[in-house]
């Protein structure tokens, strides 16, 4: 069984999207044991004792997300298929490195692909939400 089929089926958590199943889209992202990997391309027996991280996991408490936030407000949602799987390749990319370039956030997204807004409002809002994630004035 596939880490996304387990997570999906057996545990209902419909954030991890089954997109191309051949890792190539990245909708299926997901945080193993620290890092973001591609679920559908991985066996469920080797998350075995690890950490995964979905965008479920990301909240505290009632606040939403920093990179979730980031992206509804500036418009980088589109049809929102990727949305979980982009929100948590950005969470992987700022806990390496909190203060991307353009070219380190354009690296971060680019195993995860979206059809309908294209990059530039994503890549805004990612560093948008550096800035806000180091609590630096001018958020926006």
């Amino acid at each position: 069984m596939l880490l996304l089929d387990l997570l999906r089926e057996d545990l209902g958590i419909t954030s991890v999207r089954a997109g191309c199943e051949t890792s190539s889209c990245g909708a299926c992202t997901v945080i193993l044991d620290g890092r973001a990997v591609k679920s559908c391309t991985r066996l469920a027996v080797q998350a075995d004792g690890s950490s995964v991280l979905t965008v479920e996991g990301l909240r505290d408490g009632d606040s939403p997300d920093p990179i979730a936030e980031a992206i509804l407000d500036h418009a980088a949602v589109g049809c929102g298929f990727c949305v979980p799987g982009t929100i948590v390749a950005a969470t992987d990319l700022l806990r390496e490195s909190p203060e991307p370039s353009r070219d380190d956030i354009v690296r971060g997204l680019e195993g995860v692909l979206c059809r309908c807004t294209g990059y530039r409002r994503r890549i805004e809002a990612i560093a948008s939400a550096a800035r806000a994630l180091r609590g630096e004035a001018g958020v926006g």
